[in-house]
């Protein structure tokens, strides 16, 4: 037997109104009131393990007591004087108690099994939260709320170890524990053939001492608070088995009672299920003799939803003859299902049946754009413009848009957008791997599993006849002998035929015309010229490091918390984190891989707080059950404190095991509260791996003569290519390797020409007319990636710099990528996807681009920002690649820059400047002075005020403003520390620097 707890002479008090806590009982509660937080801080968290605190019942004075002693505040117990102080207001719960309030003579002393302390927000309000295990009762023989928190002088009521010893030779202890025993028998043994629970419960009565066991049984009943008072009271342990063994029959009695109902349910039920059997069987049985009454009401309701989808009339008479034929056909006949499913299909199109457009707004639609879509200004102002027309004339034929662009950057999403500008419902084709027209036309009935095609399909799954349809990946479509899918599109898109559009399957007329089909794709060019045509391309560039940053922060990562089941209180990740994540772990045009990473690292996170959510039900389950003891499992009781009650506590009673180590409770209860977890370097490198792209990594490259860096347009955006050449013995011969097309190694041979007949211009160590670069040696070109096919027309620079590198032993600049096609007399021709390439550049590191100059006017496309970061260098002939691409080579002056600028503002010349938008013209000036005119933005600042004052034209403003350029030179310094409109003296030591 236990030893009884030793109780202090005094002990602070908790209230709990309209409830007790049992010998024996766990309790969980939540103490926000000052006097409760005083008491539990002072009593139990400033001595752990050893604290002790006493629970006493109280309720209002307006309620009936018809059980025990209760203690009205001002009343004096045990003394002739007040001792108590209790005529001092004391606060219950908030509020004033100056009405009377009964205290309970009797209480139960409680410890904490665990405590765990927070704070409110945002009052900063400290409060607790306790797991109480009741010990012993308790009388109160003096009671005080003099202080911060009530007291009270107590005396023990448990009996002692030789007290109870001679208790339990009473021969009226022994039946009546005879009695409890045999009652409590029965509810395990009920409850164990109706819940498979209660085995080990039985050694518990032969483990457990009967006083004890009967405090445990009865907390775990939902009684009344008068039988929860008086079972308090049961200090005389026969008392208390004697109550105790009445509330077990009683609840063994309502679950007799409950079975019973339960039975005769489950009976009603039965039954249910035996007349849905009957019936079954009975159809199966009018179906063997040819009674098909239940046919012919399915084929009447399919009749009547034909009459009501609106069909055209030369539809519906196409319908009357098929579904004709069909009342003549048996269900076993051959063809019947055919004909039936092909009747449902034409009874759910939606022929009249639209979507009731919302009257748009353009504000609204622009908010949309722009909440959903970072940048991407010039395509989202398409869609305003493409919106404004269909605001203007609804019936309207506008163009099918196709946007054009590498993979995750917003195609699809865009289109999602304009449905839902329009209020119309949204549905995708995807063409990825087309190649039989059927996909697109439909398969003809005659063939087994015949099907229509995607497009009606799709309508059938929107139910609308003027959906905004997605033809998504529509480059990747591809033909064989099937067919060639794209020639099927032609029809669709073409707004002459697609009223009339035939499928295979339906093989009558279906109106497309309310479509508005969107498309995407990769590349235009697989696509057929004629079916390009048709559609308007909008192509969508890559993503600017700058804005993945801003996607990420804005949409990606709370997207990604949310599919993960997280949030911002589990997982930060730092704009600092999410920058190296760009630079050192996806160099990608769209943000897929950007999503993919941040999933990683919420999946770590994830790891985590499940692993702490697991280890928190474990030690749940340690509380409720242990190796020797199943908890009873019966309905326990869970309440809280009624409203405005409790002493500012709230409680709920925790599912607990009888019997069990105590001790091992309060281990079990003890966990370190969670903090969110920061992305930082190291768990970067844990998660996702070493970095797998490095700054220094062109520079490592490119750190020998004969390698160069190009730069190439792919479908997934633009992309840096490296070049490299050597030379060994050999016979003169060329050697190209890396999957080359065509294209590209005749650009090789052009290059290595060129380079052959300027031999002595070069300096190439041959003079002209003696000797030969292939004299005695072979060349071998290489493009790195040989897995990936590469062809195209702009390898020619890259290929001339990296022969005249590797021949003059010059190193090419590592900063430098270049791009554009070659002749044989050395003319730099105009290559396509200049601002993927720039874009390329960019996110690669690399500080200056050689492009063809005849490319000037594709800048314009490239942002701001980027050109900012970035030196342009313009090349008309090859003799001007060469002399930007070499180390210590420096711009041959300002005459490209001046080129550049005109280049910029020639669309605006001899034209009165007050006609364009000045905004747009200041963002068009500046545009020029971060390409190359770095440090020259208070120049042409200067000359915007003096236009908009005099209203100059634009031929007048290039003039003066390069004129000033010219004067003050390159330096930013210069411009910095103008004072008067002239260099400073420091000009000539920056001149020799700069030079």
């Amino acid at each position: 037997m236990a030893e009884p707890v030793e109780l202090p002479s005094r002990i602070g008090i908790l209230p709990f109104r309209n409830k007790v806590l049992l010998p024996g009982a766990i309790i969980r509660i939540r103490c926000t009131s000052p006097s409760s937080v005083k008491l539990v801080e002072q009593e139990l968290w400033q001595r752990e393990e050893k604290g002790l605190i006493g629970i006493l019942p109280v309720r209002d004075a307006a309620e009936t007591l018809s059980v025990g002693s209760m203690l009205t505040q001002g009343t004096d117990l045990g003394s002739s004087k007040n001792q108590t102080g209790l005529s001092d207001s004391h606060k219950l719960d908030g509020k004033n108690q100056q009405e009377p309030i009964h205290w309970h003579t009797r209480g139960v002393a409680a410890r904490a099994l665990h405590l765990s302390r927070g704070v409110e927000k945002p009052s900063g309000r400290v409060t607790y939260t306790v797991v109480l295990e009741g010990l012993c009762r308790f009388s109160v023989l003096e009671l005080s709320t003099k202080g911060t928190y009530s007291t009270a002088r107590i005396s023990p009521l448990d009996m002692t170890k030789a007290e109870m010893e001679r208790v339990e030779q009473d021969p009226d202890f022994i039946a009546l524990s005879r009695q409890f025993k045999v009652t409590a028998m029965e509810l395990i043994s009920l409850l164990e053939q109706k819940q498979k629970t209660g085995g080990r419960t039985k050694l518990l009565l032969e483990t457990v001492p009967l006083h004890k066991l009967a405090d445990i049984f009865v907390a775990s009943f939902e009684i009344s608070f008068e039988e929860q008072l008086s079972m308090l009271d049961a200090v005389d342990v026969k008392v208390r088995l004697l109550k105790a063994t009445e509330l077990v029959d009683r609840h063994l009695q309502s679950i007799r009672v409950a079975e019973k109902i339960t039975k005769k349910v489950e009976g009603q039920l039965s039954k249910s299920q035996k007349e849905y059997l009957l019936r079954q069987q009975m159809r199966a049985i009018k179906e063997e003799l040819g009674d098909n009454d239940d046919e012919d009401d399915d084929v009447a309701g399919l009749e009547r939803k034909m009459q009501s989808a609106g069909m055209p009339p030369n539809v519906w008479k196409h319908a009357q003859r098929e579904l004709r034929r069909l009342k003549k056909m048996q269900p076993q006949q051959p063809g019947y299902n055919s004909s039936r499913v092909y009747l449902e299909l034409l009874a759910d199109l939606p022929w009249q049946t639209s979507s009731e457009e919302v009257e748009m707004d353009l504000k609204a639609a622009k908010e949309r754009l722009d909440s959903d879509h970072y940048g991407l200004e010039k395509v989202k102002q398409r869609i305003i413009e493409y919106l404004a027309v269909r605001k203007l004339k609804p019936d309207a034929r506008g163009p099918v848009l196709c946007f054009v662009g590498p993979p995750g950057v917003g195609k699809t999403s865009l289109a999602s957008s304009i449905a839902a500008a329009l209020g119309r419902k949204f549905v995708r084709i995807s063409l990825g791997g087309v190649k039989d027209e059927a996909d697109i036309r439909g398969h003809r009935r005659t063939y087994i599993g015949s099907m229509p095609g995607r497009l009606i399909d799709g309508l059938k799954k929107v139910a609308v006849c003027n959906p905004v349809m997605l033809l998504d990946e529509i480059d990747k479509t591809g033909s064989d002998v099937r067919g060639d899918p794209a020639s099927a599109l032609l029809e669709v898109l073409d707004p002459e035929q697609n009223k009339t559009f035939n499928d295979h399957y339906l093989n009558v007329p279906y109106d497309l015309s309310k479509v508005i089909f969107v498309a995407t794709a990769n590349r235009a060019q697989p696509i057929p010229p004629p079916l390009l045509d048709r559609m308007e391309v909008i192509e969508l560039p890559g993503y600017t490091p700058e804005e993945k940053l801003r996607i990420a922060m804005r949409h990606l990562i709370p997207r990604v918390l949310d599919q993960h089941g997280l949030n911002s209180e589990y997982l930060k990740v730092p704009e600092a984190m999410v920058k190296v994540i760009i630079e050192r772990y996806t160099r990608e045009a769209g943000v897929r891989n950007l999503e993919r990473n941040l999933a990683a690292l919420a999946r770590a996170a994830a790891v985590r707080v499940a692993e702490q959510e697991q280890d928190r039900d474990r030690d749940r389950e340690r509380v409720a059950l242990n190796k020797d003891v199943q908890q009873i499992s019966s309905p326990l009781l869970e309440s809280r404190l009624a409203e405005g009650g409790g002493g500012g506590v709230e409680m709920e009673v925790i599912p607990m095991a009888m019997g069990v180590n105590n001790h091992e409770i309060s281990s079990a209860f003890r966990r370190v509260i969670m903090s969110p977890l920061i992305v930082d370097d190291e768990m970067l490198e844990k998660v996702l791996g070493p970095p797998k792209y490095d700054d220094k990594e062109t520079a490592e490259r490119v750190s020998t003569p004969g390698v160069c860096v190009g730069l190439v347009w792919t479908s997934f955006g633009g992309e840096v290519q490296f070049v490299e050449a050597t030379s060994m013995v050999g016979k003169g011969d060329l050697h190209l390797t890396g999957q080359l097309g065509d294209v590209i190694k005749e650009s090789a041979q052009i290059a290595l020409t060129w380079v052959r007949a300027r031999t002595a211009e070069l300096n190439l160590g041959c003079a002209e007319g003696e000797g030969n670069l292939l004299e005695g040696r072979d060349i071998h070109i290489h493009f790195p990636a040989g897995a990936v096919p590469k062809d195209g027309p702009s390898a020619g620079v890259t290929l001339v710099t990296a022969l005249v590198s590797l021949f003059s032993r010059r190193r090419v600049r590592s900063d430098t990528a270049m791009t554009g096609e070659i002749t044989l007399r050395g003319l730099v021709l105009p290559v396509g996807g200049i601002k993927d390439k720039v874009l390329a550049a960019h996110r690669n590191g690399l500080k200056r681009v050689i492009l063809p100059e005849r490319n000037l006017k594709d800048l314009v496309e490239v942002p701001p920002a980027v050109l900012a970061s970035i030196e342009i260098l313009l090349a008309k002939r090859m003799e001007d690649v060469l002399e930007h691409a070499f180390e210590g080579v420096g711009s041959s002056g300002n005459s490209w820059d001046e080129k550049i600028a005109i280049g910029f503002l020639e669309p605006f010349e001899k034209t009165d400047f007050m006609d364009y938008n000045p905004d747009y013209l200041m963002k068009v000036f500046k545009c020029v002075v971060r390409l190359l005119h770095r440090g020259y933005e208070e120049i042409f600042e200067r000359g915007y005020t003096k236009i908009l004052k005099e209203k100059y034209n634009m031929e007048q403003f290039v003039t003066s403003a390069l004129l000033e350029l010219h004067d003050y030179g390159r330096p930013k310094e210069w411009t910095e520390n103008m004072d008067d409109g002239r260099p400073i003296e420091q000009k000539e030591k920056i001149d020799d620097q700069y030079n």
